[in-house]
């Protein structure tokens, strides 16, 4: 997966809280283990009437929507069930990292894991945000993992994040990716530990 070092988007607000990994991903989309494809079924029941026309008026078919590398979510975001769908469809679509005040244990470690960031604030700047985009709908954030940044037009505040899963991100490598840099030391104890039971 690419590195997650400095992200500079604009951003796609979706004012929704406690939207579930159903509504992110439909049930009927799990069948799916590869990865292609995935950006047409995001937030599928809510972008497509019932007869497959897309819905003008949701957020992500709108002309300003497209490009942009962050969601700005409600509260509660990914909950529901524990579905690996769910980022995959995210950043399918073209999504580097979510904003909310909080995430679903299950979906925050599978998004990390899948090179995905999700930035937790605190409920008075996650409003402050969503009053920011409606005044100014294609500002620009930047998120700059290495300091654990978001800054915004008029203000800036951190985030946080485990150090093993920043160091993952920084470097672009999941949790095999990262164990794989230590094969030469993981051998040569494999070596010495068979010499010493002979």
């Amino acid at each position: 997966m690419p590195p997650f070092t400095r992200l500079t988007s604009r951003v796609v607000a979706l004012p929704v809280d406690n939207i579930d990994t159903d509504q992110i991903i439909p049930a009927q989309f799990l069948k799916i283990t590869d990865k292609s494809g995935l950006a047409e079924a995001l937030f599928y029941s809510w972008r497509y009437h019932p007869d497959g026309r897309p819905n003008e008026a949701f957020v992500l078919n709108q002309p300003q929507a497209q490009g942009a590398q962050i969601l700005l979510a409600g509260d509660n975001f990914g909950c529901g069930s524990s579905r690996e769908h769910a980022p995959w469809a995210l950043i399918a679509w073209g999504f580097r990292a979510v904003i909310s005040s909080s995430f679903a244990d299950i979906f925050r470690n599978n998004a990390l894991k899948n090179g995905l960031l999700p930035v937790k604030v605190e409920p008075a700047i996650l409003n402050t945000l969503f009053n920011l985009l409606k005044e100014q709908p294609q500002a620009e954030f930047t998120i700059d993992l290495a300091s654990q940044t978001l800054s915004y037009p008029g203000g800036q505040t951190e985030f946080p994040i485990d150090p093993f899963s920043k160091t993952c991100l920084l470097e672009g490598v999941d949790e095999l990716g990262y164990l794989l840099r230590f094969l030469p030391q993981i051998e040569a104890f494999e070596t010495s530990h068979v010499l010493w039971r002979e």
